[in-house]
């Protein structure tokens, strides 16, 4: 009997679920490929991969497709929960996967490629990756005994369907409402993995999470654009401070994290360069400004330059790979704000009159100790004695008020101020 019970020990496999939601990038890439070795190294049962994703970077797709295409053991993405969608770079995913899954309420398609670097694509560019997404979803297809036509119509025509009609078209295999009525219809399933056929036997096996790690966490934050935009920006800014002001030390500690970071940002995404010089042309603009004369056409130009560089940072035909408006708009605001405040309190400095010094002693009201004539006289004023001389002749004991300095001698004339 405890044989028995430890040959049933041994035939237990586990079940593993990881969950992507969201941008397939590096990050989903990395956590992907984690996931399946982890499976495989524990001898799983199968992975079952949770997708809600409006698509992302290509390579980071194949990346993705090619490990699941050479993996040891079942691989199921189950588009869920309701409501979710897997559309572009994610419903290849789906067609790479043994079996396929859909919520109710869930949509897959829409598969058509997108320009995703610093230029729009042109005609012809478009029709040859255009056929090279065909070719790569057939041969998916193929591979995995589903719709070639319906994978080919989703490129072409950007076609989108819901779960009941990815059924019928063979496009999925299930559809289930959580991911435990998935399990039980799973039971059962025989499948191809490599030049193996595999029954799956999920009743009673246990269900385990892979979550993200930290170092995945940090990268998933990283590769959002509005992120590595902000990253870069204080980088730059940072590092201007601490330059021009030599000894902060924290500008530039917090300046030079943020550079690495946001340039580590940059390589993870799809970057345009010319952007990036166009906000580096900006932050150059805006500290000029606070130097040199220019009736505020240098802080117009650093406008402009931080305007157009966050536009084309990341310019992409897809939303979630461009900064976005608000964050630009905030942004500009913040910065040109900032810099007009510095360049207004310059300006209020060079007008404002002078408080110490000879100069500083300009408006001040005092009292003549002598009488005061063009060449000669004493008067006391705050709180000194000093030399005075005035254009009108001025008797002792009179108030007076100092209308210019020359050489340490003052300037007076007679005043009723008090």
């Amino acid at each position: 009997m405890f044989i028995l019970f430890l040959i049933f020990l041994w035939n237990i496999h586990d079940i593993y679920v990881a969950e992507l939601s969201g941008v397939i990038s590096p990050a989903s890439s990395s956590y992907l490929l984690r996931a399946i070795q982890t499976s495989e190294e524990h001898d799983a049962s199968c992975l079952i991969i949770k997708l809600d994703t409006p698509g992302g970077l290509d390579e980071s797709m194949r990346e993705i497709t090619k490990r699941m295409l050479n993996a040891k053991i079942p691989i199921i993405v189950y588009v869920a929960p309701k409501g979710a969608r897997a559309a572009s770079a994610g419903f290849l995913i789906i067609y790479a996967s043994h079996i396929a899954a859909m919520a109710p309420g869930t949509n897959v398609g829409a598969a058509h490629p997108v320009g995703m670097g610093g230029e729009k694509m042109d005609s012809v560019m478009v029709e040859k990756v255009t056929n090279d997404a065909v070719a790569y979803l057939q041969a998916l297809a193929k591979e995995r005994g589903r719709n070639e036509r319906w994978a080919e119509k989703a490129v072409r025509e950007s076609a989108s369907i819901d779960a009941e009609t990815a059924l019928k078209l063979d496009v999925c295999e299930i559809i289930a409402d959580d991911v435990y009525e998935l399990i039980t219809k799973l039971h059962g399933r025989t499948v191809q993995v490599d030049t193996r056929e595999i029954t799956l036997e999920t009743e009673s096996q246990s269900v385990k999470d892979i979550t993200m790690t930290i170092r995945e966490q940090l990268l998933l934050i990283l590769t959002n654009p509005n992120i590595a935009y902000i990253l870069l920006l204080l980088g730059i800014y940072g590092l201007f401070f601490e330059l021009q002001n030599p000894g902060m030390i924290f500008p530039g500690v917090v300046g030079g994290i943020c550079l690495i970071l946001g340039f580590y940002s940059l390589h993870l995404l799809p970057v345009n360069y010319a952007g990036v010089a166009l906000i580096i042309l900006s932050a150059i603009l805006f500290i000029l400004e606070i130097y040199v004369t220019s009736q505020g056409l240098l802080t117009i130009g650093g406008i402009i330059s931080l305007v157009m560089g966050s536009l084309i940072l990341f310019e992409s035909d897809v939303p979630f790979f461009r900064v976005s408006w608000e964050v630009i708009m905030i942004v500009v605001i913040i910065i040109a704000a900032f810099f007009t405040f510095l360049v207004a309190l310059g300006i209020h400095a060079q007008f404002k009159r002078q408080t110490t010094g000879k100069e500083g002693i300009v408006g001040e009201i005092g009292h003549a100790k002598t009488d005061i004539t063009k060449d000669s006289g004493s008067v006391f004023v705050h709180g000194e004695y000093w030399n005075a001389v005035s254009d009108k002749k001025i008797k002792k004991g009179s108030k007076v008020k100092v209308i210019g300095v020359k050489e340490m001698i003052l300037n007076v004339e007679e005043t009723e101020s008090t």
